[in-house]
């Protein structure tokens, strides 16, 4: 049973954002927001793709131990897409508020970003391994949440600022993807019950790429 829902969950997820994704892309002009954000959404479905369709294939037959070298390559891809998803989020940010200053911010962000993608890299990791250590999983996960922090910061100041109706609950679906994503981090292996976080942690991601979305009516209004 479990099998059989995460798998229509996840073909739901991955098909609802990739086509959002393709269709943002092809609306939008060159480097707006919703160009921006439907690269996001894109990268988002192809990434999880790269976890979540080894994972419906170990449920759905051989079992996810015996498929453990495909999920935890999928992993590795997706832990390097989703940073860059908020990376992009970051410019979206910039752009949306037009901002053209704060070299600073950028290069810290970007710092952040790179010293997390290099951290997957690390063998240690063991991600092909059933038996992947958790403080690892930290390791890689501290310049993450980091990252995301200083993002909720600034959605939440700028919406706030700006009376951003769009985005005013951006800062809140990015809290909660990262509220629901951290207990998985450390505590699933202790206690598997929590992995099941993975699911409005999902949700918190489609909200976000949602908001994204409805940018293609304000392009329209502002075209017209």
């Amino acid at each position: 049973m479990q099998a059989i829902f995460e798998t229509i969950f996840d073909v739901i997820y991955l098909s609802t954002v990739i086509v959002l994704g393709i269709i943002m892309i092809k609306k939008s002009k060159k480097n707006s927001v919703t160009f921006l954000f439907g690269i996001m959404a894109v990268m988002l479905g192809v990434g999880d793709a790269f976890h979540l369709v080894p994972r419906s294939y170990g449920l759905l037959t051989i079992g996810l131990e015996a498929n453990a070298v495909a999920l935890g390559i999928g992993k590795l891809i997706t832990s390097i897409t989703m940073t860059i998803f908020y990376l992009i989020l970051y410019y979206v940010w910039r752009k949306r508020y037009h901002i053209t200053e704060k070299k600073g911010l950028t290069n810290t962000l970007l710092s952040l970003g790179i010293i997390r993608i290099i951290l997957c890299f690390f063998p240690q990791n063991l991600w092909t391994s059933i038996e992947a250590p958790l403080s690892w999983g930290i390791y890689r996960n501290i310049p993450f949440l980091i990252l995301g922090i200083i993002i909720i910061i600034l959605y939440f100041q700028s919406a706030k600022k700006n009376k951003d109706k769009t985005f005013s609950m951006m800062w809140l679906a990015i809290t909660l993807s990262f509220a629901f994503y951290i207990p998985v981090v450390l505590f699933a292996k202790t206690v598997p019950l929590l992995g099941m976080l993975m699911i409005p942690k999902t949700i918190a991601y489609v909200w976000i790429v949602i908001m994204g979305y409805r940018t293609i009516k304000e392009q329209k209004v502002a075209t017209n």
